[in-house]
C-alpha cells in the first residue's frame, strides 16, 4: 500500500493566488483545504510578494504539506505582467524551500492536459472536472482555488512519471546548477 502525501497546489498570481492542499494515498485523493489570497488591496508590489511569502509558511506551517505543485508562469503578450507573475512563483517557491519541501513546476497546459485530457481547456472545465475528482459538493468561489487544487491532483497524477526535478534546499539547487553560483 502506498503512502499518504500531503500536495499544496498554488496558482500563482499577484491579484490573486490560488491554493488547494489534497491528501493523496494511491489513486485517493481527499480535498485538505483550499482558498485564495486576495492581493488587489495593496498597491506595492513588494508588499504582495511578502504577503505572499507569508501565506505559503503559514499553509505549510498549519497542513505540512510533502510535496508543493506550482503552475508555471505562461508567456502572454504583457512581459511586465509575466514578470510580476515569475516573481510571485518565485517568492512561493522560495518559502517552500525555506522550509525544506520539495517543489515540481507544471506548465499550465500540462495542468489543463493532466486534469481534463485536454491542454487547452477552460478555467471552468478544469474547476468542474476538479469538484469531480474531488467530489465537492459544491464549486469553490474562485477559480484561482480550483487552479491551485489542479495543480496538487496533476502532481499526484505524475508520482513517478516528472521529468520536472524540484528541489528540497537552495544547496540541493547550487549543487545541480554549480555554474549559477553566486560570489
Amino acid at each position: 500500500m502506498s503512502s499518504e502525501k500531503i500536495i499544496l497546489g498554488i496558482d500563482p498570481g499577484t491579484t490573486i493566488m490560488g491554493y488547494g492542499i489534497i491528501s493523496s494515498q494511491g489513486s485517493k485523493m481527499t480535498l485538505v483545504s483550499h482558498g485564495v489570497l486576495k492581493l488587489e488591496k495593496y498597491a506595492d508590489h513588494a508588499l504582495k510578494l511578502k504577503k505572499i511569502f507569508e501565506k505559503v509558511i503559514l499553509l505549510i506551517d498549519s497542513y505540512h504539506p510533502d510535496e508543493l505543485a506550482i503552475e508555471a508562469p505562461f508567456y502572454g503578450k504583457n512581459v511586465q505582467s509575466m514578470l510580476k507573475l515569475g516573481r510571485a512563483q518565485g517568492v512561493a517557491i522560495s518559502a517552500a524551500l525555506s522550509r525544506e519541501i520539495p517543489y515540481t513546476e507544471y506548465a499550465p497546459r500540462r495542468i489543463k492536459q493532466a486534469i481534463t485530457g485536454n491542454g487547452a481547456a477552460s478555467k471552468e472545465q478544469v474547476a468542474k472536472m476538479i469538484q469531480t475528482l474531488l467530489s465537492l459538493n459544491e464549486m469553490p468561489e474562485y477559480l484561482d482555488a480550483t487552479d491551485g487544487l489542479a495543480a496538487a491532483v496533476c502532481h499526484s497524477f505524475s508520482f513517478g512519471k516528472s521529468t520536472q526535478v524540484g528541489f528540497t534546499s537552495w544547496k540541493a539547487y547550487i549543487a545541480k546548477n554549480p555554474s549559477k553560483k553566486i560570489g
